[in-house]
């Protein structure tokens, strides 16, 4: 089914049933899988032969929903994780290692942050962070001779900025190395990094595309177009006899196409074992066939509640691409030309105590330590998913001590727009 439109991949990507067989992706809820022969597994083992033995390397249920968000994506391979933290890990470590370096935004998630400057510097990886917003001397100037890749995020989540993925993706390749995209806040339905020079993508599909807080999960997708033995020097995990796995040099036997999720599967999910269960890969499934329907009601919904916030006078300031007036208009419109997400960001007059006021008396809109899902939900970033970054980083990340991250979900825009006026009344 090549050459779809993203709408229908949604709904019938990744799997085609075949006479009789289920209609619906089926979940095959084993851990291990019998062959007749031992010479079988054995050819499984030594990746000469498709097929599946263990359920922490890879699973059906998990390749089909994998399929669809490859296609999705316009990618060549893809792989689920157990969360988004995890897709992200995963990408960075399958390239980088010990004595390494990345490049990587300032502007991005404050998980992610903390995974690249706090625990990936303790396994030996150094980063240079620049801001989404640098000179192209700027960014060319922070890579290194070790340098293994470049990192951000389409849309950086709290603070909405826009990463330029074009400027990205032109310095990585100048100096030899894959630009890797998050792409969570997005999706392939408002963007997809590939067609802007991009090379990986990851997600984390807790948010949109499951849409409805029912399952953690993550993806890696490749775009197989990343010439990885035109820089064997650069990535010998790629370009050279893996050992642990026989001998077998990932780039020459399974090409650009391949290498990249190959070796991510066969050796970092066999030693980490950081799998999606096949139920919650199940449970991301149903949300992919409606994403393309309900990312368009966010990014309504999201559009309407920014410009009623712009008017207010309680706030100091909001962040939306889609206003004309944001920093990130004129590079959303390149990107993101039919809307960006549903998550407004903005600061109140008074700071955290206002923000903290504010959101005690939302009514429809939950404080949750979530965000992309149906229901309205909000939280303050500094004292929750950003709280292990000092001031100066918070302001470095675009997320003000006083930034309200609302989220805005599939309700009637009135009704949300209501509810936080009536909270905006308690703030002095």
């Amino acid at each position: 089914m090549s050459g779809l439109r993203k709408e229908t991949i949604c709904v019938q990507g990744g799997y085609t049933p075949g006479n009789g067989e289920p209609r619906q992706i089926p979940v095959i809820q084993s851990t291990t899988f019998r062959y007749a022969s031992g010479e079988e597994m054995g050819k499984l083992f030594d990746l000469e032969a498709p097929g599946y033995f263990y359920t922490r390397l890879q699973n059906p249920t998990n390749d089909h929903v994998a399929a669809k968000i490859c296609a999705l994506e316009g990618g060549s391979a893809a792989m689920l994780t157990s969360s988004g933290q995890a897709a992200n890990f995963f990408a960075m470590f399958n390239l980088a290692s010990c004595g390494d370096h990345i490049v990587a935004s300032s502007s991005i998630y404050g998980g992610t942050f903390n995974l690249i400057s706090v625990t990936m510097a303790k396994m030996g990886i150094s980063v240079t962070f620049v801001s989404p917003d640098c000179t192209d001397e700027e960014l060319n100037s922070a890579f290194r001779d070790n340098t293994k890749l470049v990192f951000g995020e389409t849309i950086a989540n709290p603070a909405l900025t826009v990463l330029d993925i074009e400027q990205f993706a032109r310095a990585a390749h100048a100096h030899g190395v894959p630009l890797i995209v998050d792409n969570t806040f997005a999706t392939p339905i408002n963007c997809r990094p590939f067609e802007w020079g991009a090379d990986i993508v990851t997600h984390s599909t807790t948010k949109y595309m499951d849409g409805h807080g029912v399952g953690v999960g993550g993806a890696i997708v490749d775009s197989g177009h990343f010439d990885w033995m035109a820089h064997a020097d650069r990535f010998p995990g790629l370009c050279t006899p893996d050992e642990s796995y026989h001998g077998i040099t990932y780039a020459e036997k399974f090409g650009r196409e391949g290498a990249f999720i190959t070796k991510c599967t066969a050796q970092l999910m066999r030693d980490l074992g950081s799998i999606q269960s096949p139920q919650n890969a199940f449970y991301l499934n149903l949300g992919l066939e409606s994403l393309h329907v309900r990312m368009a009601r966010h990014c309504e919904n999201g559009q309407a509640v920014a410009e009623y916030l712009s008017s207010h006078p309680k706030v100091l300031k909001v962040v939306y691409c889609g206003l004309p007036g944001d920093r990130y208009h004129e590079r959303a419109m390149k990107y993101l030309p039919n809307g960006s997400c549903g998550v407004v960001s903005f600061e109140l007059k008074g700071g955290r105590e206002a923000a903290s006021v504010f959101m005690n008396n939302l009514r429809l809109a939950a404080i949750e330590t979530h965000v992309a899902d149906a229901r309205t939900c909000c939280l303050n970033p500094a004292t929750t998913t950003h709280r292990q970054m000092t001031d100066e980083q918070l302001l470095q990340a675009g997320v003000p001590a006083g930034l309200v991250r609302m989220s805005c979900g599939l309700e009637n825009a009135r009704d949300l727009i209501d509810d936080i006026a009536q909270a905006l009344e308690k703030v002095n």
